[in-house]
């Protein structure tokens, strides 16, 4: 018995079947955009590593959040730029301290606007590293050593205290162990139970993170941070690390960064119940503002290609810089 040889029919399709039958859809309700908060009046201040991004202080806040709310974009992630830093990272969990004034503004214009905010110490501490270091010198070089557990009471701190300024969701990226139990059961006891924690299970030491130090003035003063952050080499790694989260009561799993590491989040989509966030990080995007610029590539056809691949992946909720360029994209159709 013969059969007949069909080919090219997909590329027959009509755009009205191929959309019936699409299986991977993006929506606006899919993306968290990012935002970094500075003190000082009047400013707006382009990131020069990440064009179109801006530390914006709290009296222009709004004018960004607005544009986002109008966009119908369902959540915002917050980065603070200290005035001061110290050894311990002290402004991450003053009551005054530059996330949770923002978070209290962006509640009171605009209560329904999700607000994650990132609990971390790195862009408060004068180190630079996500939590307390014990330095010592080397061969004449500043060395330091982290200090998990001493960090981890600070990390309690800072989270209750965006708790308590009107934060959604607590979302701990510094990689110390024992991190998510120790900030649920802070938020538990200060009666924040209903606050979810989306949390950095797989936390890779890439060099995807480049422009992001130099957004939030982060970069480690002596040392880097592979003693806590992830091998990229490492995946089974990766499964053990969300595992670990999810006992301790994590509610949300992120990978970051995402596009080299799509396998590992298909890896935790198969795995795992819990929502699964992909971090869009700072040089998956500034390498393609660049390579737009330079007019080699269509920003908008690579970007939508790459968070639909995100998507596709199996990630329910995507951290990107990109997210209002894209809510604008769709808001236009195709």
């Amino acid at each position: 018995m013969t059969f007949p040889i069909v080919r090219h029919r997909r590329l027959r399709q009509s755009a009205a079947i191929r959309g019936m039958v699409r299986e991977t859809v993006i929506t606006v309700d899919d993306f968290v955009q990012p935002i970094f908060v500075a003190y000082g009046s009047g400013v707006k201040n382009e990131i020069s590593s990440m064009p179109g991004v801006y530390h914006f202080s709290l009296d222009r806040l709004q004018e960004e959040v607005k544009e986002i709310v109008d966009l119908g974009i369902p959540a915002v992630l917050l980065f603070g730029i200290p005035e001061q830093k110290d050894s311990v990272g002290t402004s991450a969990f003053v009551e005054n301290g530059i996330v949770q004034e923002a978070t209290r503004l962006i509640k009171s214009w605009y209560p329904d606007l999700l607000v994650i905010a990132d609990t971390c110490l790195c862009e408060f501490t004068d180190h630079g590293h996500c939590g307390m270091v014990h330095t010592f010198e080397r061969d004449g070089h500043v060395c330091g050593d982290v200090l998990n557990d001493e960090s981890l009471e600070l990390l309690v701190k800072t989270a209750v205290s965006q708790a308590q300024a009107g934060a959604d969701i607590i979302a701990p990226s510094n990689m110390m162990d024992g991190f998510v139990q120790a900030i649920r059961s802070g938020l538990d006891e200060a009666g924040f139970t209903h606050v979810p924690i989306m949390s950095y299970s797989v936390k890779y030491a890439s060099a995807f993170y480049g422009p992001f130090r130099e957004a939030a003035d982060s970069a480690p003063q002596f040392g880097d941070r592979k003693t806590y952050q992830m091998d990229p080499a490492n995946v089974r790694e990766a499964l053990r690390e969300a595992e670990t989260d999810v006992l301790e009561g994590a509610d949300m799993l992120m990978v970051k960064p995402a596009l080299a590491y799509m396998d590992v989040i298909r890896m935790l989509r198969d795995q795992f119940d819990q929502p699964i966030v992909a971090y869009n990080v700072s040089g998956e995007y500034s390498m393609v503002k660049a390579a737009a610029r330079q007019g080699w590539i269509s920003e908008r056809a690579i970007v939508s290609e790459m968070l639909l691949g995100m998507k596709r992946a199996g990630a329910d909720i995507i951290i990107t810089y990109f997210a209002k360029d894209m809510a604008s994209w769709l808001r236009e159709g195709k």
